[in-house]
């Protein structure tokens, strides 16, 4: 693979040798939320040339950080997914979300939240502890998409689309912008969200979801 020599003997030149190059991190994180066929990758990452994203493709698998599967019945096709290498990436971008949260300040324009990064942000902003032994679902509705939560004794699973079972609460709400994590998180805390199921868990979501910050 052809990457950029920082000529170091450093894990940091090494890892930024791997996956520095624009957008790569980004695939990264959409990868990480569920495999994507190539066209779901160019459609979730507006702005990115389809020749820049066959490349960087390319160069993750090269490196074995992701690679080529067959999608399972009925969706049968290529998809593409991050091998055990790759997801050891996830932590660092949860770190690197969470810190990049705190540089944000207004949207700028042309910017949009996808679902993988309202998912992704979830995924950081979980706290372990304070989930401990807890079992609770919840979807969460904006006006283009819906994410899933759901914690089984303390162990999350989070993703895009609605709860492959019932969920105990639903959130909706009707974000002033953009439907970002800490749009949510707001709305919340100013009771300007709709929910169905059991009320309770609102409190839940936000103590679980709410003291480690967004990504």
């Amino acid at each position: 693979m052809k990457r950029r020599d920082f000529g170091q003997y450093c894990g940091l030149a090494r890892a930024l040798e791997l996956v520095g190059e624009r957008w790569t991190l980004l695939i990264i994180r959409d990868l990480a939320i569920h495999p994507r066929r190539y066209t779901d990758l160019l459609d979730g990452l507006p702005g990115i040339p389809s020749n820049v994203l066959a490349t960087r493709l390319k160069e993750l698998e090269q490196a074995g950080i992701a690679e080529r599967r067959i999608a399972p019945p009925p969706n049968r096709g290529v998809v593409y997914a991050l091998t055990p290498l790759g997801r050891e990436l996830e932590p660092v971008i949860h770190e690197l979300g969470r810190w990049g949260a705190t540089q944000l300040g207004e949207p700028r324009p042309g910017e949009i939240v996808t679902p993988e990064a309202l998912t992704m942000s979830l995924r950081a902003a979980f706290d372990p502890d304070e989930a401990a032994g807890l079992t609770a679902s919840w979807e969460i509705h904006t006006p283009d998409f819906v994410v899933h939560a759901v914690v089984t004794e303390g162990k999350l699973e989070a993703g895009v689309g609605p709860v492959p079972a019932e969920p105990e609460l639903v959130i909706t709400f009707q974000p002033d912008d953009l439907p970002s994590y800490l749009e949510l998180v707001q709305a919340i805390k100013c009771g300007l969200v709709k929910i169905s199921g059991q009320p309770k868990l609102l409190d839940t979501f936000t103590r679980v979801f709410a003291s480690r910050g967004p990504a």
